[in-house]
């Protein structure tokens, strides 16, 4: 005889491993500790195998526990297709949303009002992972559908849906006062692709350069801006009108452009297909069409001409 295992326990596991803490989980699904310890140890009696093992203080999945989890996923998409799709949800379908801070103004807030528009008994789940690790989340299920910022022509997944040029920016009283030995910068915690960019185009120019701030947030590359630390690299989508973006003559090296891709789980269910979908429209809409927009360019007070020694 098959084993049918328990919903709760599946959503317990799926849960579990997206927080990365089966305590958060617990908090998160209105269970007891204990109670999601019984969903644990049901699920691998029933399997017959070890699904997690200690680490530190919490769980991770075995090798069997990932790909049990993968099917976990896949069987509560389904259960949840189908209670919204015969209108008798006994709980919440989930689905989830990766998007860059760059998004979170504009595009997050329009796609998330057009969905719910349509689905209004539907919880959606919104990231704002690391750009680099948006994908990795897709790939291995833990987000429904992401658009994430990738190189230029780079090999990958993923549908382009358009490439904007990166840009150095900051206030206009930095740009007219700035002494580029070294170039002060105002950058995002490694690995990031306009990271990368920047370090990258300063050094084929043989320029110095100096980590002024180091954050993951974009609100704090915004504020270090306007503090004077320095200057950063990203694109005008989403740049604030006191940040403008460097002209010519301030000798900073050309930066390639940057392409902006969606991404969707290969499994998706319908649901989460629709709300990916709908984010696409937005992105297009909304980033596309404002690519042609005006770039202000400050004046430097003197070229970075500075040699890397």
């Amino acid at each position: 005889m098959l084993t049918t295992f328990d919903m709760d326990a599946l959503r317990t596991v799926v849960v579990g491993t997206d927080l990365g803490s089966f305590a958060r989980a617990a908090v998160q699904l209105g269970r007891s500790q204990s109670a999601v310890s019984m969903h644990l140890k049901k699920l691998e009696q029933q399997t017959g195998t070890v699904l997690f093992r200690r680490s530190g203080r919490g769980l991770v999945p075995t090798e069997a526990g990932d790909a049990f989890i993968a099917y976990a996923r896949r069987i509560i998409a389904l259960n949840d297709e189908a209670a919204l799709s015969m209108g008798v949800a006994a709980t919440t379908a989930s689905v989830r949303l990766g998007v860059p801070q760059d998004f979170f103004d504009d595009v997050m807030p329009a796609t998330l009002s057009a969905f719910s528009n349509e689905y209004d008994a539907v919880h959606v789940d919104i990231r704002a992972g690391e750009n680099h690790s948006l994908a990795e989340d897709v790939r291995t299920g833990r987000l429904d559908a992401a658009i994430a910022f990738f190189g230029a022509g780079s090999p990958g997944e993923g549908e382009t849906l358009c490439r904007l040029p990166m840009r150095w920016l900051s206030t206009a009283d930095t740009l007219a006062t700035l002494r580029s030995d070294p170039v002060p910068l105002v950058l995002f915690n490694h690995p990031c692709l306009f990271r990368q960019a920047a370090l990258a185009a300063l050094d084929k120019s043989r320029m110095r350069w100096r980590p002024a701030l180091t954050t993951p947030s974009l609100p704090a590359v915004w504020s270090a801006l306007r503090s004077g630390l320095g200057i950063a690299v990203r694109t005008d989508h989403a740049r604030p009108e006191d940040i403008v973006s460097a002209g010519r003559e301030c000798g900073l090296p050309e930066l390639p452009a940057i392409e902006l891709r969606l991404l969707r789980r290969p499994d998706i269910a319908p649901v989460a297909d629709r709300l990916a979908e709908i984010l696409r429209q937005e992105t297009l809409g909304r980033v596309t069409a404002g690519s042609g927009r005006q770039q202000p360019d400050a004046l430097c007070a003197a070229p970075a001409h500075a040699r890397q020694a």
